[in-house]
């Protein structure tokens, strides 16, 4: 299901145990309004942090044992009780929600990575506690995998975020490499952007190797299903440098054949570079 923060948030996979469906659909709809109350719809920024507020009310009331209001969050008590979750992932995202409402550029690295900490990293701890492998080495490499696939998906959509009048690129990356924020898209810069974007991509797909091994340690379907968003992730870089880094015009997305490539190779022994 690709929507925003959860291109690869496994709702309905098949590779999902049926036991776990229920709890996973009560996890992500709590996430995906909560981010739809974000960044969705004609809301001003004050009406928005109100509706979060709400939200963040809800997981206060789960704590306390009390019944929440609405069904979502009832669902989401419900998932919490049976499977012992912890609720600081829940208030993590909520953070960065409330962020996006009222920030649009990363001065630096570390800022960006501290926002994918709470925007990201959540649902991978989420998914190792229904799992019951939720160890510190699983987590290290879950929260690796998972700021790589939010930084992948920014520097996919660097297009669609200026749309939205949102940089994620960090202004320090920008200003090493000359790149005016005012003029990503410049045709002029494209020979600096294409460093830059080189540079983010290199970066980011030492990342996501630095945590693959978590994909090859968890066995069964859990194993397979992470060892599909590993190489999906970096079968979307490979795309970025396929278009020559000009993610304005040519938007990389992953086709059937993609996807084929990206079967057979989460089918095959650890990528080590």
């Amino acid at each position: 299901m690709a929507v925003d923060h959860y291109e690869n948030f496994p709702v309905a996979s098949l590779l999902l145990p049926r036991r776990l469906v229920p709890a996973v659909q009560a996890i992500y709809a709590f996430a995906r309004g909560a981010d739809d109350v974000a960044d969705e719809g004609d809301a001003t920024p004050a009406q928005r942090l109100a509706a979060l507020a709400e939200y963040e009310a809800a997981l206060v009331h789960i704590e306390l044992g009390a019944p929440p209001p609405g069904p979502v969050f009832l669902r989401l008590a419900a998932t919490v009780a049976e499977h012992a979750l912890p609720l600081k992932p829940f208030h993590d995202l909520l953070s960065a929600f409330r962020q996006d409402v009222t920030v649009t550029r990363y001065q630096s690295y570390g800022e960006l990575l501290d926002y994918c900490r709470r925007s990201a990293n959540p649902v991978g701890i989420l998914m190792l506690h229904l799992y019951g492998a939720a160890t510190p080495d699983n987590v290290r490499d879950s929260d690796a995998i998972c700021t790589a696939l939010q930084l992948i998906n920014f520097w996919q959509d660097v297009a669609v975020d200026q749309q939205k009048e949102r940089i994620y690129v960090p202004m320090e990356d920008l200003a090493r490499f000359a790149i005016s924020p005012a003029h990503l898209h410049d045709p002029a810069a494209h020979g600096k952007w294409r460093a830059l974007m080189r540079f983010e991509v290199e970066r980011t797909r030492a990342m996501m190797l630095s945590g693959a091994p978590l994909a090859w340690r968890l066995p069964g379907r859990i194993g397979l299903e992470l060892r599909l968003v590993v190489h999906g992730g970096l079968r979307i870089l490979e795309a970025i440098e396929e278009v020559d880094y000009d993610v304005f015009r040519r938007r990389p997305v992953l086709r059937r054949t993609d996807w084929l490539k990206v079967f057979w190779r989460a089918l095959r022994p650890l990528p080590l570079e």
